[in-house]
């Protein structure tokens, strides 16, 4: 099996975290906004709007009390087959593309390559990973904020603060099927053996990391569906980078994209090979400078 994972491996291409010249914001560049918020997105055109509508309008609010605080949101339209993007692009006109963006993506390549793609177009001294289903209320930002300000000093610039569902799970099982939750606590148990043992909800897809962390963990990732949150974190661990954990409301909004069997096993091969591949030097891990 770790042969397999070796000589399977792929190297990938990480051209759109490379410094560019010209207008494109990078993530190499100094930070000009005070908070970025990546929302990755596809087939969400009727799960968007209430998200953004809740986001937008923390996020305007909050800039009108403290002037200070400027933001961007970017939708990344990970290769939709409906109007993603085009009601994305709606939210450009009422709020303007300096404060709202959308880059489309001619393909579809999971929730991790769509975030990393937003990730590395990024413009703020904290980047927020936001689900577009709005299951997380946008307002408990300010929670995982308290909880990255907590971790400093923060050693080199990084820490990151996840969202966390831990504290629902009692809740969350009673309306789940006898194999659903079999499942997850399958899942659970494969993420703690193979490579993250501090945090218990490793998928929650609110988390907020400062610039620095952003760049030397999406830089140096793998993994671009499902399984990519743990891979982030496991890499993360391995870079000694301080993580929180911190609970969060949420919401269970219908119209997910995850199919539970097919997709936990998926997810399941991609944490075995995330150790072994690690584990054999076929990925290895490489310090990324600022600009």
């Amino acid at each position: 099996i770790c042969a397999i994972a070796h000589v399977t491996a792929k190297t990938m291409s990480h051209e759109d975290a490379e410094c560019r010249k010209g207008s494109a914001p990078n993530i190499h560049d100094p930070a000009t906004r005070e908070l970025s918020v990546v929302v990755p997105s596809y087939n969400e055109e009727n799960r968007l709007p209430l998200m953004m509508d809740e986001a937008l309008d923390y996020l305007e609010k909050r800039q009108k009390k403290d002037p200070s605080f400027t933001y961007e949101v970017i939708v990344v339209n990970d290769g939709s087959k409906d109007q993603t993007a085009k009601v994305a692009k709606e939210y450009c006109k009422k709020y303007g593309s300096d404060k709202v963006r959308v880059i489309s993506l001619e393909k579809n390549r999971g929730k991790g390559g769509a975030v990393r793609t937003g990730v590395f177009s990024s413009r703020g001294k904290k980047i927020l990973m936001a689900d577009a289903d709005g299951a997380t209320k946008f307002p408990d930002i300010e929670k995982v904020e308290e909880g990255l300000k907590n971790l400093q000093p923060w050693p080199k610039g990084m820490a990151i603060s996840c969202g966390s569902r831990a504290h629902l799970e009692k809740d969350s099982i009673a309306k789940r099927s006898y194999f659903r939750t079999l499942l997850m606590y399958g899942f659970h148990f494969l993420v703690w053996f193979l490579c993250v043992k501090e945090i218990r909800d490793t998928q929650c897809g609110f988390k907020l990391l400062t610039r620095e962390a952003a760049l030397q963990t999406f830089s140096n990732l793998h993994i671009e569906r499902w399984a990519f949150d743990v891979e982030l974190l496991y890499i993360a661990q391995r870079l000694k980078i301080p993580i929180a954990e911190v609970a969060v409301n949420w919401t269970e909004i219908e119209g997910s994209k995850l199919v539970p069997f097919w997709s936990w096993l998926q997810m399941g091969r991609d944490l075995l090979f995330i150790r072994l591949r690690y584990m054999t030097g076929a990925w290895k891990l490489e310090a990324k400078k600022c600009n």
